[in-house]
């Protein structure tokens, strides 16, 4: 597909907030550290974000500074931490109060948490839930707590994936200016059956930075795609109510790559079909989609067609704003004014469906001389580009609309 660099105006600000950090503000102190400029724009229906894992003074600082308001927070059940902290809780799972305790450190830099966003069915300790084993019931339960305590803490949104072979890259591949971007080439994974074919695929360097523990041992075993879609309905139609009963949505990230299978395991969200089914399941404002655009952009269906029929049904929970080369069975990410998406109609058709959300920076590029980030992919230059511009294509926007 034809690679497309957009020329904003507006990329101008993206620029300016990568080199310099231009938005600096006072001390931080709440909603003193926040200027009429910076809360007009946070109170926007769209809105920016950044997504973090480790609340530390650094990035609560940084993201205040640079005009974020929302975060997004990696965590949730299944990773045996304390919310926002690098910290094992220690216990079955994290309760109300780790949760507060979060919401009220995000809250004294006067930030707010969008979501937590977590993928606890990879984890081996899950694995009956996705394919029903005999804990089934006892780990819905204990989730379905967790999450009643997230809600309790004042947490609106738990989004997570459904991937019981977590998500795949393959070999990283040089872009822009020899930057380095996550790539997926499904003739490298086509083979690979179980775990023991993915470690000698792996001992190969076949892989960039997926794991063969995601990989479930399944010895005996065969899973079909019905079977899995049965335990995905028996999931939804149990967390579903409760989770409209304590006042908090939950999201589905599709699956990454969209492909029908790796390492043996069905995958079953790769088009725009199956979140149809996956909504159409329970339908409630609490069944809905994280959006991966850049997932959503890997499948063979048309990105801004999922845009315009979710969006518009209100299913989009929040939007993970990135950009890819091109479509299954072969891409690489780009930068987020990189590759074949046009990122501000993009940008446009959520306005015109009436999206009311943020937009997270997500999976950016390795660049030179970057700085780990207590986040995703990408280090704080890389992600510090991808949030100016975010910032930058919602200005346009909303001038436009003003105009």
């Amino acid at each position: 597909m034809k690679r497309v660099e957009r020329s904003l105006p507006g990329e101008l600000i993206a620029g300016i907030a990568v080199l310099g950090f231009c938005l600096l503000l006072p001390p931080v102190d709440a909603e003193q550290s926040l200027g009429s400029a910076t809360r007009a724009k946070a109170e926007r229906p769209m809105r920016c974000a950044w997504a973090i894992r480790i609340t530390t003074d650094e990035v609560l600082k940084l993201a205040s500074q640079m005009g974020v308001r929302d975060l997004v927070i990696y965590g949730g059940p299944g990773t045996g931490k304390l919310p926002g902290t690098d910290q094992s809780h220690n216990k079955s799972r994290a309760e109300y109060e780790d949760y507060l305790a979060l919401r009220k450190r995000v809250e004294s830099y006067g930030l707010r948490i969008a979501a937590i966003e977590g993928g606890f069915v990879a984890s081996p300790r899950y694995h009956d839930v996705f394919f029903g084993g005999p804990k089934r019931d006892e780990l819905i339960a204990e989730l379905i707590a967790e999450i009643q305590d997230m809600a309790r803490a004042g947490i609106s949104i738990f989004c997570y994936h459904w991937m019981g072979a977590s998500v795949w890259r393959t070999k990283a591949v040089p872009i822009r200016g020899g930057a380095m971007a996550t790539a997926f080439d499904y003739e490298l994974v086509k083979d690979m059956k179980d775990r023991a074919t993915c470690e000698k695929m792996q001992a190969r360097g076949d892989f960039s930075f997926s794991a063969c523990n995601n990989v479930p041992e399944l010895p005996g075993q065969v899973y079909s795609e019905e079977d899995l879609w049965r335990n995905l309905q028996y999931w939804i139609v149990r967390v579903t109510p409760a989770a409209e009963k304590a006042g908090i949505r939950l999201g589905i990230h599709p699956d990454d790559p969209p492909l029908p299978m790796i390492g043996g395991v069905p995958r079953l969200l790769r088009n725009h079909a199956a979140f149809r089914r996956l909504l159409e399941m329970y339908p409630s404002d609490s069944n809905g989609i994280e959006f991966c655009q850049g997932t959503f952009s890997e499948m063979n269906d048309e990105v801004y067609d999922a845009i315009r029929y979710f969006g518009s049904r209100k299913k989009i929970l929040y939007v993970h704003f990135r950009n890819v080369s091109g479509r299954v069975p072969k891409f690489h990410e780009e930068f987020i004014n990189t590759g074949y998406v046009d990122m501000p109609r993009a940008m446009r058709l959520y306005r015109e469906v009436g999206y009311q959300g943020v937009f997270m920076d997500d999976h950016c590029p390795n660049v030179e001389g970057d700085v780990d980030f207590p986040g995703n992919l990408g280090g704080y230059r890389s992600r510090s580009f991808a949030l100016g511009y975010i910032q930058a294509l919602l200005d346009q926007i909303y001038q436009e609309q003003e105009h």
